[in-house]
């Protein structure tokens, strides 16, 4: 079975397929009304230098049964807004967070996450990849399920934060908990849109309508490209699992150099 996932890693997500364009210069997401580019701009693939990537569609079934099937370990809560703390450094290249199956015969079948410095290195322990960089609180496989579910997961996001809008988090805890987030995962989110609203909040009500991606070149809208560089280094080292180091296509289209190529298979 490790030789298997191993061997389905490859042939998906990094074969070169004859007959598909290989054009760099075009985005990795899922287009929606609210992104501003068309499908000829950004697409749920990638094909650049020689490699190809485009994850499979994963259906409800799948999705579900990320939460029904499987018991991780219990993260323990936040004890503190990360955002006072210093950021952490970055992962050295390669690092990989992989799920731990235990007891076969168990439903749910539990398992624990682990921090392993390659996919090499996680596959021979047994392990399947389930995001590149380390494990943080977003790793867990119910907040992937969360992931996949929200093509435009930033949308439900911003409607919890402006139940929250009055200064408290605890609103917005609760409204994120609600889209499936577990509570550790859910308060580096709350964590991260207060950040937000205290640092770029001027410049995110100038362009509140603004489309997610600059129709002419692609570039985030001013107010996600100051969430990206204000708060998006800390949300990362706390959180762990991002949509793109999932390899997960979403409506705020990126470059393939900034995605990560992995099939979820556990």
């Amino acid at each position: 079975m490790r030789r298997r996932s191993a061997l389905l890693l490859v042939v998906l997500a990094l074969s070169c397929k004859s007959g598909l364009k290989q054009d760099c210069a075009i985005l990795f997401g899922s287009p929606t009304a609210d992104t501003g580019l068309t499908g000829d701009q950004c697409r749920p693939l990638c094909a650049c230098n020689g490699t190809v990537f485009q994850p499979p569609a994963y259906d409800d079934a799948f999705i579900q049964s990320l939460v029904d099937d499987w018991l991780p370990e219990s993260a323990p809560p936040l004890d503190v807004d990360p955002y006072s703390e210093p950021v952490p450094a970055d992962d050295p290249p390669g690092t990989v967070c992989a799920v731990l199956p235990g007891d076969a015969a168990a439903h749910p079948r539990p398992y624990s996450l682990a921090t392993f410095p390659s996919t090499d290195a996680a596959l021979a322990a047994g392990a399947h990849p389930t995001h590149f960089g380390h494990c943080g609180v977003c790793s867990t496989l119910a907040n992937l399920a969360v992931y996949m579910r929200y093509v435009d997961l930033g949308k439900p996001v911003r409607s919890c934060g402006f139940a929250a809008s009055d200064g408290g988090i605890d609103g917005d805890l609760q409204c994120l908990q609600g889209l499936g987030f577990d509570l550790p995962c859910a308060q580096i989110w709350a964590y991260n849109t207060q950040h937000t609203r205290s640092v770029c909040l001027d410049v995110c009500l100038d362009h509140f309508a603004d489309y997610y991606n600059n129709p002419d070149d692609g570039t985030l809208n001013p107010c996600l490209q100051c969430d990206e560089d204000q708060s998006g280094p800390v949300f990362k080292a706390v959180a762990g699992r991002t949509r793109r180091n999932s390899g997960l296509p979403n409506a705020i289209c990126r470059p393939c150099s900034e995605v990560q190529p992995l099939v979820h298979s556990y």
